[in-house]
């Protein structure tokens, strides 16, 4: 049977203060009847229905304990909890875990997070990075329309992050409901190029299939043949003073590309190594990777898979696009605030 909620106690309360049989109260409210003499009980003993304070399950450790343990784990952020327990004893004189496994985990329970991977940034990195958002913080949204931003990334059909998650009962961890089957290596997957700007997109490309070469990867001639020649150079002609910008990956930064670059009169702006927070792309591509996970049943084949982020991609407002760029401002001043550090986006 349901618990009831407060507003339902008091109104059963009321209801009897009022003349009404019990059973009645009990049928309307769908409880068992000696819920309603408790509760009515209640009400006369101390004058309400609220549940008593209890006192709850005492603690292993002391507030000093509990300090310690925070103090620990915030300077080593990978210690796990359950090192924690076994070499903290608790007021019974033994280490907690012996008694209370969560202890250690329950403390930290606010605090203890998946790591986030990220590029590892030397110090030349950083003064990179801040003097980069220093020189374009105070650019305006006339200045950005300029800049086509580019990138590429793989989508597998097999994508499990770990933030899956399921409805089972007790047992049934192994049930075929329950279990997402994924190949380890991602399955079929595909490369794909897009370049998105104010009020402008360019792409999907893909890799895949583009003729003599190893593998589906970006090569400096397909980089040269199949993104630059047919989808940069025609954009460039058709906008004055259009930048590109492209990371430094070794594709992008041969000198045969740059010497192409320079023969059409193409302008690649600089951009800092190790910067994929400062790139308004990389949360577009999250965009089209949820859209994709979103099919039901999902795409099984390479073939589906790029039929998929097509439509992920016509899909995607072009509003959703120029609020990313709009963000380099809030992008440029979060780097500036950590000194060139790793930002949140």
């Amino acid at each position: 049977m349901p618990r009831l909620t407060p507003e339902q106690r008091e109104r059963a309360v009321g209801r009897l203060s009022a003349g009404d049989d019990p059973e009645a109260v009990a049928v309307a409210f769908n409880v068992h009847l000696s819920t309603v003499y408790r509760l009515q009980q209640r009400f006369v003993n101390i004058g309400s229905t609220a549940d008593a304070q209890r006192s709850g399950r005492p603690r292993v450790t002391t507030q000093r304990q509990d300090r310690q343990i925070l103090r620990h784990h915030l300077r080593n952020r990978f210690h796990t909890a359950n090192e924690t327990a076994r070499n903290t004893v608790g007021n019974h004189q033994r280490p907690i875990i012996s008694v209370d496994r969560q202890s250690a985990e329950d403390l930290l329970s606010e605090t203890s997070k998946t790591a986030v991977p990220l590029p590892v940034l030397t110090q030349r990195h950083r003064m990179a990075r801040q003097q980069w958002a220093q020189d374009h913080i105070n650019w305006n949204w006339r200045q950005w329309r300029n800049i086509l931003f580019t990138d590429e990334s793989r989508f597998c059909i097999s994508h499990v992050d770990g933030r899956v998650r399921v409805w089972r009962r007790r047992g049934e961890r192994y049930t075929g409901d329950c279990v997402m089957e994924h190949n380890g290596q991602g399955g079929p997957n595909v490369m794909v190029w897009v370049g998105i700007g104010l009020n402008q997109s360019r792409g999907p490309v893909f890799f895949n299939n583009l003729g003599p070469g190893r593998g589906n990867g970006i090569t400096t001639q397909r980089y040269i043949d199949h993104i630059l020649q047919p989808h940069v150079v025609p954009f460039s002609q058709a906008r004055r003073n259009c930048v590109l910008q492209q990371d430094n990956v070794r594709p992008h930064t041969a000198r045969v590309t740059l010497a192409f670059l320079q023969h059409n009169n193409i302008d690649i702006m600089a951009w800092p190594a190790l910067s994929p927070d400062l790139n308004p792309i990389e949360h577009f591509w999250d965009q089209l990777q949820r859209k994709v996970n979103q099919l039901r049943p999902g795409p099984r084949t390479a073939a589906e898979l790029r039929q998929a982020l097509i439509n992920a991609w016509c899909n995607i407002p072009r509003d959703a696009i120029n609020r990313l760029i709009h963000s380099m401002r809030r992008r440029c001043q979060a780097v500036i605030n950590v000194h060139g550090d790793n930002t949140p986006y």
